[in-house]
């Protein structure tokens, strides 16, 4: 079968994660812990966050996780409920600081412009939120690539479950034989798996070629060498 649709992961995929996320994080964690550098640790600890250096370590499980997933465990380190507030306060502020820090890998635009006049149906999925997925896309003129964008909120679940990926599948008609996820992460290998379409790891985040391969199908060094990849497929 013939492959049609492409899905996206996007940090570590075609967004620079640490250049999106480190300070970002840190700016988040500075703000909630009000100058109190107790809380401050309690917060970056909770995220593998370094404080002097200003990065998330590479064992940080926010690389593959959500704001969704903060919300009760900084919440219970900052001794407030978890409750919608708090829910909205989070999305508000990772939204602000990581929304003119995004950074593309490459040139992604160029990549996703040979994809779509090849026919290729595009789609984002990420455990970002929809609306910073979109808002950061928006700012670096890529939204326009896209038929779906897709975030841990849009109600379809999150990576490493299918929900989203056969949401995108429902919506256009699309078998899992003609689909791929691309991303860098073993969730969005996971959610291909569990989806049952083509899973295609990128090295352009955190994971080496060897630490993707046994849940990839094939492995590229980033969304670039795509295109020379699916030709080989098809």
């Amino acid at each position: 079968m013939q492959l049609r649709a492409l899905l996206f992961d996007k940090d570590g995929t075609f967004l620079d994660f640490a250049k999106t996320w480190d300070a970002a994080t840190g700016s988040v964690i500075a703000t909630l812990a009000e100058g109190n550098d107790a809380v401050a640790v309690r917060l970056a600890a909770i995220v593998h966050y370094d404080l002097e250096a200003r990065v998330l370590l590479p064992t940080s499980p926010f690389i593959a996780s959500s704001v969704g997933e903060l919300i009760p465990l900084w919440a219970e380190a900052l001794g407030r409920p978890g409750d919608a507030a708090f829910d909205q306060l989070l999305r508000d502020l990772f939204h602000d600081a990581t929304l003119h820090a995004a950074t593309p890998i490459g040139e992604p635009s160029a990549v996703f412009e040979t994809l779509q006049q090849a026919g290729y149906r595009l789609g984002v999925v990420t455990n970002d939120s929809e609306r910073g997925a979109r808002s950061q896309c928006e700012r670096l003129g890529l939204v326009s690539w896209f038929d779906a964008i897709f975030g841990y909120d849009s109600g379809h679940g999150r990576k490493p479950e299918a929900g989203q990926i056969m949401a995108f599948l429902d919506r256009f008609g699309f078998q899992p034989g003609e689909t791929a996820m691309i991303g860098d992460t073993l969730h969005d290998l996971h959610a291909a798996r569990a989806a049952g379409v083509i899973a295609i790891g990128v090295e352009s985040g955190f994971m080496s070629a060897e630490q993707l391969a046994p849940e990839a199908d094939y492995i590229i060094s980033d969304i670039s060498k795509l295109s020379e990849l699916l030709q080989t497929m098809n």
